[in-house]
């Protein structure tokens, strides 16, 4: 890349160009610009300032045509004006103008029918260590000839001061442009709105190219038998995907097209609080030199304390995919054979593994519950209920539903089984009950990729109307029922119907958006 290619966008002065670097080098100017520390492991930690979290209140698209005929606009997906993205554009500009840059090349989608280039521009070396992390890294020859069809200004350091008189929630923007495939962060460090954002443009393009974009993770058998997770953050995603017996195809973002599903990057993003080398030994291992650990805790000789939150509960680390060995090469594989979703349920209502209708598989994914314990202040332990549509909502562009139909459709085509796992609490809500074994958790993974689960009998829950095994191979009965796990069964009765009011109450949002596509019949009813 030559300085006439940034002149021509907008940006003046600048003094050297670091483009496309390598791993050693990158890491040398990590170092050489005190932006991190070296971990006792090799990998680098960095600190994203006041931002440990994306800024969902801060995303905007520009209100042009054509794409705002497609974007569904609201709470999610906010309008900005034309004039004011580009009076933006011009601070994200001045900021990135007259210094060092660094430029990284990559691709989102692995498969050429979905692959999309992108260029993310910054002034800080981790940001471009951290997209190299995340996306596909194009090879020798690819970079010769490469053209970004989607451009990123990160300005992290610039903040737009009129934010009251522009509208916006805050000093910090994060705006899409679809028409001139440009989008312009300011006001936050957080690497995963570099991730997120692309995410996003794949949310609006692919499903109007007929194909499905998932939030979820994805693995392959020995024999070729697909399988995906969807789920929100802290559901399991990551650690239930990372199986040495199955190769990753990747553990956040996928496609779904006719020929089979495909990761759209390179890298993986894994939780990291509470991090134990026994339990989830692969993610550990993948914890080495070309890692970037964001926001842990660690003593003067750089080993990590992953017990430690104080400085946010969203500690985390991405890495290539080629850090976990049992990956699968091509990022790709054919059509699942099952499907699960993923749902941490603090009030402990949901059973350990359900095998969902396809009605039920759509009422389900339409919902994209969980729930989260209220926080850590003392005192409270009522768990709070979260709908994300599609286990993703944040990042759809397009009405929910769009998404939904693609699914069924793909459902109905290729036969896929679709199971609803709990990964929350069992025999009681958050603060009475526990929080189910990764060892239980996991043995209901295995039963349904082997297909042992269909040699089950099951019985139908009261409520929500859930099909559960009776046994399951060494787990204890009683937890696959969740009423048989609780000791008040009165408090489970009312616990129950209270989340089902919940579902509910949020599923009335489909009801009136196409009367051909509401399956809230397969959703639970109080009183059944």
């Amino acid at each position: 890349m030559n300085l006439t290619e940034l002149e021509e966008l907008g940006l003046k002065n600048v003094g050297k160009v670091f483009h496309n670097l390598s791993y050693e080098e990158l890491i040398k100017h990590e170092l050489d610009n005190d932006e991190c520390v070296l971990t006792t492991k090799g990998a680098t930690a960095v600190d994203t300032g006041i931002f440990t979290g994306r800024s969902p209140k801060d995303k905007y698209f520009v209100d042009s045509n054509p794409s705002n005929k497609y974007i569904a606009w609201g709470d999610v997906n906010k309008k900005i004006s034309a004039e004011v993205f580009a009076e933006l554009l011009v601070v994200a500009k001045e900021q990135l103008s007259e210094k060092d840059i660094y430029v990284t090349d990559v691709f989102c989608g692995s498969t050429p029918a979905s692959k999309r280039s992108v260029r993310f521009i910054s002034e800080i070396a981790w940001q471009s260590h951290f997209v190299k992390n995340m996306f596909i890294r194009p090879t020798t020859s690819e970079l010769e000839t490469f053209k970004p069809q989607f451009t990123v200004l990160n300005a992290c350091k610039a903040v737009n001061d009129k934010w009251k008189g522009h509208g916006l929630n805050s000093e910090v923007f994060v705006l899409f442009d679809v028409e001139n495939n440009l989008c312009i962060i300011g006001g936050t460090w957080y690497g995963g709105e570099m991730k997120k954002g692309i995410f996003s443009m794949m949310n609006y393009w692919l499903p109007l190219e007929g194909k499905l974009a998932m939030h979820c993770s994805a693995n392959v058998g020995k024999r070729g038998d697909t399988a995906l997770f969807f789920g929100l953050s802290g559901t399991g995603k990551t650690t239930l995907s990372t199986d040495p017996r199955r190769k990753l195809i990747g553990d956040d973002e996928h496609g779904w097209d006719e020929h089979g599903v495909f990761n759209f990057e390179g890298g993986c993003y894994a939780k990291v609080i509470n991090l134990d080398a026994n339990s989830e030994p692969e993610i550990y291992g993948a914890i080495r030199k070309g890692a970037l650990l964001e926001n842990v805790a660690m003593n003067s000789e750089g080993e990590v304390d992953y017990d430690d939150g104080s400085k946010t509960e969203n500690t985390r680390v991405s890495y290539p995919i080629e850090h976990i060995e049992n990956h699968e090469p091509s990022l790709s594989a054919g059509h699942p054979e099952n499907i699960i979703f993923l749902t941490a349920d603090a009030f402990g209502v949901l059973p350990p593994v359900s095998k969902l209708t396809k009605e039920q598989a759509m009422y389900y994914f339409l919902s994209g519950y969980t729930a989260k314990v209220a926080g850590t202040e003392r005192g409270i332990t009522e768990p709070v209920a979260t709908f994300s549509a599609c286990f993703g909502e944040a990042f759809l562009p397009l009405h929910p539903t769009v998404y939904a139909k693609l699914l069924g459709e793909k459902i109905d085509e290729y036969g896929v089984n679709v199971y609803l796992v709990n990964t929350g609490w069992t025999g009681g809500g958050y603060g009475v009950g526990k929080r189910m074994s990764i060892k239980d958790t996991r043995a209901c993974i295995n039963a349904i990729l082997d297909g042992s689960i269909k040699e089950s009998e099951f019985d139908t829950t009261r409520t929500f109307r859930l099909h559960v095994p009776k046994t399951l191979g060494d787990i204890n009965p009683e937890i696959l029922n969740p009423r048989n796990a609780w000791n008040d069964k009165e408090l489970f009765d009312n616990t129950r119907d209270k989340l089902a009011e919940m579902f509910i109450k949020n599923f009335k949002k489909y009801q009136n958006e196409d009367s051909k596509f509401d399956f809230s019949e397969a959703g639970p009813k109080v009183g059944s």
